[in-house]
């Protein structure tokens, strides 16, 4: 993984808006309806170099391919996990119905969600994976894109046994904890292909931190030993991986709407340190999040780990000014090691994002700081982030 003390690198955490070409293949095959599979394959190829060079393009140092050949982030698995069927019985709902902000701003959380037009599954058999042929697709049409190209590094998203299991139900295993564990087991293929394949591995977890608002019921102690075997369940996927492959991405989800249950970091910080993982992307820029920075004045980040904070949001009704995300970085990295507060940082690269399309400015901008024992200056670098932006994510 990749690191500078000398500039700001760029990054996302996967998931960028899909061409409508696309997205009309995915609703039909979410609709049971024929699709060209040869023609489709040549666009979504043809649309991953694009996206590919369109991050560059920006300045954007570690890339991705936006997971065009998924059809959302966390949906994919419906694909590749054997062992499913649908769920009829799966409620179409919202995912916030019954949640913390669901109970406080009632007249807002109704059933107009997209994953309420999603299928969901249901466990009736072992889970296996089974998608190796669409993850290759995945990997060749993003190493084709890379060919000739100048960026930095690239990396690839998967789900986390987390969000997995919330997606799919169980109607299998005698046990919560035993279906969790069988879903790391069979997405470990995936997230150990992606590494083989010269990829950094960046594993999507937000249902880490927002189960804690979809269940309004639970205490903080619950929820932390709720959150430890999902960290225990996601090391043992991880298992084969060095730590160094692996960026480890949560968030509080694609909601837009008002938002005063969040969990804080100071309650999960030191569980989601405990992942064997390089880097830690998170939210820190939305008005929930912002003050978060003094958080790391007293958690101790491992030597040679990265902090991957979020200085520019996209939850905000309003995108913030240029000066503020340039401040942000800085808070973030100082909060890390307090002597690196008044380091200077090149924020040109910043600049350079401010010339982007409105889809690619309204992205989280984050901050990589990388913990260290001596007195070198704060790694830090700028990733922008538009994953959860368009109802088609």
């Amino acid at each position: 993984m990749k690191r500078s003390i000398d500039r700001i690198l760029t990054t996302h955490v996967g998931s960028l808006p899909r061409p409508t070409d696309l997205l009309d293949v995915v609703q039909a095959k979410e609709a049971g309806k024929p699709i060209d599979e040869r023609a489709h394959a040549a666009r979504l190829r043809e649309a991953v170099a694009e996206v590919v060079h369109k991050q560059i393009d920006l300045g954007i140092d570690i890339i991705d391919d936006g997971e065009f050949g998924k059809p959302s982030f966390v949906s994919y698995v419906n694909e590749r996990l054997g062992g499913f069927e649908v769920d009829s019985e799966a409620p179409r709902q919202s995912p916030w119905a019954g949640s913390r902000e669901a109970k406080s701003f009632p007249e807002f959380y109704g059933d107009g969600h997209v994953a309420r037009r999603q299928n969901h599954m249901v466990c009736t058999a072992p889970v296996t994976y089974r998608g190796m042929a669409q993850l290759q697709i995945d990997i060749d049409n993003l190493k084709a894109a890379l060919n000739g190209a100048k960026q930095q590094e690239a990396f690839m998203p998967a789900i986390s046994p987390t969000s997995a299991a919330d997606w799919q139900r169980n109607g299998y295993y005698k046990s919560e904890e035993e279906y969790l564990f069988a879903i790391a087991d069979a997405l470990r293929e995936e997230y150990e292909a992606i590494v083989k394949a010269g990829l950094l591995l960046q594993v999507d977890d937000p249902h880490l931190v927002t189960y804690w608002i979809k269940e309004p019921d639970l205490t903080l102690e619950q929820f932390r030993k709720w959150a430890q075997l999902r960290v225990e369940a996601l090391n043992h996927a991880l298992r084969n991986i060095p730590p160094e492959k692996v960026r480890h991405h949560t968030c509080y989800g694609i909601n837009m709407g008002p938002r005063v249950h969040d969990l804080e970091l100071k309650h999960i910080v030191d569980l989601i340190l405990k992942i064997r993982a390089g880097a830690y992307s998170f939210e820190a820029a939305n008005p929930r999040h912002e003050h978060e920075w003094k958080v790391w004045e007293s958690a101790k980040l491992p030597a040679g780990k990265s902090l991957i904070p979020g200085v520019i949001s996209h939850s905000p009704g309003r995108t913030s000014g240029a000066g503020g995300r340039a401040h942000r970085p800085l808070r973030q990295a100082g909060g890390a090691r307090e002597r690196h507060r008044r380091r200077r940082l090149r924020l040109c690269d910043l600049r350079r994002l401010e010339g982007g399309a409105p889809e690619h400015r309204m992205g989280e901008v984050q901050v990589t700081r990388r913990g260290r024992e001596d007195r070198e200056p704060a790694a830090v670098g700028l990733t922008l982030t538009s994953r959860r932006l368009g109802r088609a994510m």
